[in-house]
């Protein structure tokens, strides 16, 4: 009997494996899916403030066509390059996401330019992805590990998750300073949909965060055909080298595996300021990382010493 149940046990171990490799071919296929060229148009509504006299925030609404352009495509991660295209004229660098397999190390942000470093256990992202955002010059942004879900038709991840404010209201608000981020992505037969359910709260060290207002965000990429975006595709063509090395410079600072705070500005000027010049005289890596390192802020140093010097 025991012979028996040994086989049976192991003549189920391929099919298990076949099993979670078709799971992950599927999750492979639905990040892939984000690529492409898109119409977008982000959609903004606060909803419920717990505070009486709290004044709701006018609603926001913008478009834009966007290339989502992959630029790593390995087993367990998918690099994802998203580029503006502005009147049809002038593409911007925007924001990237990555997507990791099993990932166990993350910076969560906290609070006031400060992330967090935490190595998470094996079996805690046992088929799960890690979507790291990065900011326009691959500064960190927030990152969540979840399951993709494969279910009736519908492909979908969600995760929720700190973050600083987004950049539409960075410069124009001080009164909460983490946003909590729901974050849904869903395949669409149109493209995808990036669906948010936000907390705008107020962070203290020692306290519990204060919830000073909640919104609902739905980004819609609807996806148009690829000549729309080949302006993007030929500036990226031309400048895919010099931010090959701004990444392999914040790897180099990431590997510290310890919190990481980082100057808002340095000598006045911010971060995208420094890498324009880098790339006009073909900086190094070298060049570029000892750029980045002024940004991180030595522990327990305050961050406005630095800014501004």
């Amino acid at each position: 009997m025991k012979d028996l149940s040994f086989l049976l046990a192991f003549l189920a171990l391929p099919s298990t494996f076949v099993l979670g490799q078709e799971k992950k071919d599927l999750d492979r296929e639905a990040i892939k899916d984000l690529c492409g060229c898109y119409e977008i148009t982000f959609e903004y509504s606060e909803t419920f403030s717990p505070e009486k006299d709290y004044e709701k925030k006018p609603d926001y609404t913008a478009s834009a066509l966007e290339l989502a352009l992959p630029i790593i495509d390995e087993e367990n991660k998918i690099s994802i390059q998203h580029l503006l295209v502005v009147n049809d004229t002038m593409v911007i660098k925007h924001w990237r996401q990555d997507w990791l397999y099993e990932n166990q190390e993350v910076f969560h942000y906290d609070k006031d330019n400060n992330w967090v470093f935490q190595e998470l256990p094996a079996d805690k992202v046992a088929g799960q992805w890690t979507q790291k955002v990065y900011q326009v010059d691959d500064s960190p942004r927030y990152s969540g590990s979840a399951t993709w879900v494969h279910v009736d038709g519908k492909h979908y991840w969600e995760n929720k998750t700190a973050s600083p404010l987004p950049r539409r209201e960075y410069t124009k608000r001080d009164d909460y300073n983490v946003m909590l981020r729901g974050n849904r992505h869903e395949i669409t037969d149109y493209g995808w949909v990036h669906e948010q359910d936000n907390d705008k709260v107020i962070r203290k060290d020692g306290a519990e965060d204060v919830l000073l207002a909640q919104e609902k965000g739905m980004n819609s990429y609807i996806r148009v055909d690829d000549s729309k975006c080949a302006i993007a595709r030929e500036w990226w063509a031309e400048h895919n080298g010099f931010w090959a090395k701004v990444r392999s410079s914040w790897d180099e600072v990431y590997n510290i595996k310890g919190d990481l705070t980082l100057a808002k500005s340095v000598d006045e000027k911010p971060l995208f300021r420094h890498l324009y010049p880098l790339e006009a005289a073909n900086a190094s890596v070298e060049e570029i990382t000892e750029v980045l390192k002024r940004f991180v802020v030595p522990a327990e140093t305050p961050v406005q010493e630095l800014e501004g010097k």
